[in-house]
Parts: C-alpha cells; structure tokens; sequence
C-alpha cells in the first residue's frame, strides 16, 4: 500500500520544513514549543469573542466578503469560518490563534504557519476526495481526514506509534 507512506511523507516534511527549508540544506529548523492547552485556550476563546464581536451581522457573508486574504474557506460563512478556525485548525494543533496570525492584523501572511496550514488543508481535502473516496468497502460513505487525524491536538504530527500495552 503506497498511499500511507506517501501521506506521512507529506505530513513530515509539511510539519518540519518550509519551502525555504527545501532548497538549502543548512537551514535552521525552528522549534516552535507547544502552549499549555489551558493557554491556547485562553488564547482561542479571547481572540475569537474579539473577531466575533468585529463580523456581528456579518456572520452569514462570505468569509471573503467580512475578511481580507481568505484563499482555502471562499464561500464559507464569516461566523464559519472563526468556528473553523478555532475549533477545526486551532484546538487539532493544541495552539493559539498567533501560531498563524499575526495579532491584530490576521490578514497577513508573515508567518510559516499559516502557508503551511493552507497546504495542508489542501492536502486534506484531496485525500479525502481523490483517495479515500476510491477506496471500496470503507464503512463510511463519506470517509474524511482533517488535522485532527494526525495532529492530536500536537503541532508536530505523529509519525509513529506508542508501544501497544495490554488489550483493553
């Protein structure tokens, strides 16, 4: 089965390198530490009641027509997208919303992060429509991955298994 090896291929380089990364072999890996879950919860639930408060009335438009540099959710509703965010990318990676965004001006794209982010929901959706669709007798009629597949609420992905211990 090649499929597996090359999905965690991609989620190891994805989760340790950027594009820079790739091209000179001296580049520095940067450590990024993972928060507190109470911290990056703190941090979640502050900056989204902020944004919430900002795109009141608005929460049913586009997210592109309410936000500025929305490329992966067009279409999707404002209030949607924050409960994507905060829910679906920032809880799966067990971070903050300034592991991306740049607060304040969450348009940006000074940080990694958030081009990685965008790649890997790419990713996912690609898996989920190009691979895990053509696979015949999965009990799901509609298989999926998202971040939390891997992520488990880590930055960096597992790439490798806990020792068994006793059946349960």
């Amino acid at each position: 089965m090649r499929r597996p090896v090359l999905v965690s291929c991609v989620l190891a380089w994805s989760a340790s390198q950027t594009p820079a990364q790739t091209q000179t072999a001296e580049a520095p890996k940067r450590i990024i530490e993972q928060p507190s879950p109470e911290a990056a919860a703190a941090e979640r639930a502050r900056f989204a009641g902020e944004v919430a408060k900002l795109i009141a009335g608005r929460e049913k438009e586009p997210a592109e027509a309410v936000f500025k540099n929305i490329q992966f959710f067009t279409g999707v509703p404002a209030g949607r997208l924050l409960k994507i965010m905060e829910m679906g990318f920032a809880r799966s990676l067990g971070v903050g919303c300034t592991h991306c965004h740049v607060e304040g001006a969450w348009e940006k794209d000074d940080k990694p992060q958030k081009q990685i982010a965008r790649e890997m929901g790419a990713m996912s959706k690609a898996i989920g429509t190009e691979y895990l669709a053509r696979i015949k007798n999965l009990a799901s009629q509609e298989p999926t991955v998202n971040c939390t597949t891997c992520h488990r609420g880590q930055i960096k992905p597992a790439l490798d298994l806990a020792p068994a211990g006793p059946p349960r």
